[in-house]
C-alpha cells in the first residue's frame, strides 16, 4: 500500500502556489512591461533568442533530468525542478527589475532579463540538490525563494560595494548555492542519514535518465557561460566558448580515468562521472575573464575535475560523519570546489598579468573580499532559511517518506482497489 499523501500539498501548498501567483500577475497589470527594444547588446533578436534557448534547456531539461538518478524520486526530482524554475524565475524577474521601477516606474521585461532570472533561478536548482529527496514541496518553493533573494542581494553588494561587473558576479552562483544548500543541509540534518536511506539509490533506468540531464548540461554550458559577454566584443564571446568547451572536454576524460583509480575494482561510477565532468565548466565559468589561452581553460579543467571527482568519493561521506551535513547531489564537490577553483584562477592569472605590484595587491584584496561577501551572505541566508524550514507548520516529511514519490504523486497502478 503506498504512503498517505503528504498532508502539505493539499494544506499548505496549493494555497502558497495561489497566493504567490496572484501577487506575480498583480505586480505585472501595474508594474510590468515588455521592452520595445529588439535588440540586446548589438546582438538581433533571432541570434539572442537562439541561446536564450540553450540556457531554457540547460535549466529546465538539464538540471530536470540530473536529479532524476534516485531510484523512486524520478517525478519529483523532474517535476519539482519545472515547479522551482517557474516560481522563482518570476520572483528573480521582479527582484532584478526593481532599479528600473525606481527610475522608470516601469519593470521592463526582454530575453535578457528573463535570461538573468533564470539564471539566478540556477543557484537556487544548485542548492535544492543537497536537499533532493528530504524535503517536501513547500520547502522547495521558500527554499528557491530565499536563495534567489540572497543571490540578487549578493549581486546588489558586490556591484554596488567593490563595482564588480555583473557578468563576474552572476557566475559565482556556483559558489552561492552550494555554500547555501551545504548550511541547509547541516540545519535540516535528519537522525539516520549515517545509516543510509533505504531508497537513496539508483538503478539502470533511473542512471540513464540522469545521464540525459548530464549530456543537456555538458553540450549546451559553452552558451551558459558566454551568453552575457557582451555581442559587440566577438572575441571575447568565441574566447568563453572555446574556453569553456575545453575545460568540459578535459574535464570529462579526467572524470573517466580518476572514477576508474578510486574505485576498488576499477570500474567507472556513473552517478560520480555525471556531476564531475560538468567541473571544468563551473571553473572556466568564474575564471572566464582572466583565461587567454586555450592551455589555461584545459589546465583548469583538469584540476576541477581532480579535485570534484575526488571530493564526490571522500570528501561526501567526510561532511556526513564529520559535520552532519547529509548532501545528496555532492553539491559541494560537483559547484562548490570548482567555483572555488575557478575563482582562484582568475586571481591567480589575473597577478600573473599584472606588472605593477601596487595593483597586485589591490586586486587580491578586492578579489578577496568578493569572495568573503559571497560566501558570508550564503551562510547567512541558509542558515535563514534553515531555521524557518525547521518550523513544524511547514510538516516536513517522516524518514520513511524520503526519496519516494509516492508521497507526492498519484499512482493509480498502485491504488488500493476495494
Amino acid at each position: 500500500m503506498a504512503p498517505q499523501y503528504a498532508p502539505s500539498l493539499r494544506s499548505r501548498l496549493a494555497p502558497l502556489l495561489c497566493f504567490l501567483q496572484t501577487g506575480f500577475i498583480v505586480i505585472a497589470a501595474f508594474y510590468i512591461e515588455i521592452e520595445k527594444n529588439v535588440e540586446v547588446d548589438g546582438n538581433t533578436f533571432s541570434n539572442f533568442y537562439a541561446e536564450f534557448q540553450d540556457v531554457n534547456v540547460m535549466v529546465i531539461l538539464g538540471f530536470g533530468f540530473l536529479c532524476t538518478f534516485l531510484v523512486r524520486y524520478g517525478f519529483s526530482g523532474s517535476g519539482f525542478n519545472l515547479l522551482v524554475v517557474g516560481i522563482a524565475s518570476q520572483w528573480a524577474i521582479i527582484l532584478n527589475g526593481i532599479e528600473s521601477w525606481y527610475n522608470l516606474g516601469k519593470i521592463r521585461v526582454g530575453l535578457r532579463s528573463i535570461l538573468v532570472g533564470e539564471m539566478c533561478t540556477a543557484s537556487a536548482l544548485i542548492s535544492i540538490g543537497a536537499m533532493l529527496g528530504k524535503a517536501n514541496p513547500v520547502h522547495l518553493i521558500l527554499i528557491a525563494l530565499l536563495n534567489v533573494s540572497g543571490f540578487i542581494l549578493n549581486e546588489w553588494l558586490l556591484q554596488t560595494l567593490l563595482k564588480v561587473r555583473p557578468l563576474s558576479s552572476i557566475m559565482l552562483l556556483h559558489v552561492f548555492g552550494a555554500f547555501f544548500g551545504l548550511m541547509l543541509t547541516w540545519i535540516l540534518y535528519r537522525k539516520g542519514s549515517k545509516q543510509g536511506f533505504e531508497k537513496e539509490k539508483f538503478d539502470r533506468k533511473s542512471g540513464l535518465f540522469s545521464m540525459f540531464g548530464t549530456l543537456f548540461l555538458w553540450m549546451f554550458w559553452p552558451s551558459f557561460n558566454s551568453i552575457l559577454v557582451d555581442h559587440r566584443t566577438p572575441e571575447r564571446k568565441l574566447g568563453a566558448i572555446c574556453s569553456t568547451y575545453l575545460a568540459l572536454a578535459v574535464s570529462a576524460v579526467t572524470a573517466a580515468a580518476v572514477s576508474v583509480l578510486s574505485s576498488p575494482k576499477g570500474k567507472l561510477n556513473l552517478i560520480q562521472m555525471q556531476s564531475c565532468i560538468l567541473a571544468g565548466g563551473v571553473s572556466v565559468g568564474v575564471a572566464m575573464s582572466a583565461i587567454h589561452q586555450p592551455w589555461e581553460a584545459m589546465a583548469i579543467g583538469f584540476t576541477a575535475a581532480i579535485i570534484s571527482t575526488a571530493g564526490f568519493k571522500y570528501l561526501k561521506i567526510h561532511m556526513l560523519f564529520a559535520f552532519e551535513c547529509h548532501d545528496t547531489c555532492a553539491t559541494l564537490s560537483t559547484h562548490g570546489l570548482p567555483g572555488l577553483l575557478g575563482w582562484l584562477a582568475q586571481l591567480l592569472l589575473q597577478i600573473k598579468d599584472c606588472n605593477d605590484h601596487t595593483v597586485a595587491i589591490r586586486f587580491s584584496v578586492f578579489h578577496i573580499s568578493t569572495l568573503f561577501i559571497t560566501i558570508s551572505t550564503s551562510l547567512s541566508m541558509g542558515i535563514l532559511t534553515g531555521f524557518l524550514l525547521k518550523w513544524n507548520f511547514w510538516r516536513p516529511s517522516q524518514n520513511k517518506k524520503c526519496f519516494d514519490d509516492q508521497a507526492f504523486w498519484e499512482f493509480p497502478h498502485n491504488a488500493v482497489r476495494k
